[in-house]
């Protein structure tokens, strides 16, 4: 039997990157999926893919403040009914301290933060009715994170908190909290955003062992399969958990540039 054999879920931006390979699997293990992005076309196209019968569309803008609310209706409208949202959507806008204004940090925050957890009180009722879960895209930057991506890095560990004080108090309604903190992974996004720095265009495959001991970066496909268990009855009654996708140890994390031979 399929892992997410007719399950309902929405996954907020699901039009490209780790969001569309969630989408892929999701379909794959039996789920009708509702994608949400702001890009139409690409929307489209996915569904072509996906087949229409198996997947819908929200547009939505989550920085506006009516825009969750907006969403979650409009997912509610698509199937009837709710067994799982992925937050999946993020900002993630380099800031180092001095680039980060009000504007610039509310924005990060609002798409981030605010946004799931407006989704989450909206999207509730019908979570509770299906006892269904929701399954948080988190990045290993939630414990620090780099100078440079400072109010992304605040976004993420609020959404760990935010993960955790859930579960807590929701368990009793039978609604699931979990969330998969995301290592370097090798979208389309961030494969360009590397050529911007720089980087020659086989910078996948000609990484340093210290970035990547295995030999390469983490692919969406890779994410997607975790998130499958978190999203499926198989996970129950597990919530709460936070789950590190990443090469590296977070505690005791050492980049090993020494010479093997020393």
């Amino acid at each position: 039997m399929m892992r997410l054999q007719d399950q309902v879920i929405l996954i907020t931006g699901s039009t490209t990157g780790i969001g569309a390979a969630m989408a892929r699997l999701f379909v794959k293990e039996g789920a009708k999926v509702i994608l949400h992005g702001r890009n139409v076309e690409r929307a489209n196209a996915l569904r072509e893919e996906l087949g229409f019968d198996h997947s819908a569309f929200v547009q939505g803008d989550l920085q506006a403040p009516e825009g969750p609310a907006q969403i979650a209706k409009e997912a509610l409208a698509c199937f009837g009914r709710l067994d799982c949202l992925v937050n999946n959507a993020a900002f993630t806008t380099r800031g180092h301290l001095k680039d980060t204004d009000v504007d610039f940090f509310d924005r990060i925050i609002a798409v981030n933060l605010r946004a799931p957890i407006q989704l989450i009180r909206n999207l509730f009722p019908a979570l509770k009715e299906s006892e269904g879960c929701v399954v948080n895209i988190g990045s290993v930057l939630a414990h620090c994170g780099q100078a440079n991506m400072l109010a992304y890095s605040v976004s993420k560990g609020g959404l760990m908190t935010m993960t955790r004080n859930l579960a807590d108090a929701h368990g009793v309604d039978k609604v699931r909290f979990n969330q998969l903190n995301v290592g370097w992974t090798l979208t389309e996004n961030e494969y360009q955003v590397k050529l911007d720095d720089g980087l020659p265009e086989d910078w996948p495959e000609t990484l340093p062992e210290y970035a990547a001991p295995s030999g390469g970066i983490l692919k969406p496909e890779q994410i997607a399969e975790a998130a499958v268990y978190w999203a499926s009855k198989a996970s129950r009654p597990v919530t709460g958990s936070v789950l590190e996708l990443e090469q590296y140890p977070l505690i005791g994390r050492y980049t090993n540039h020494e010479n093997k031979e020393s």
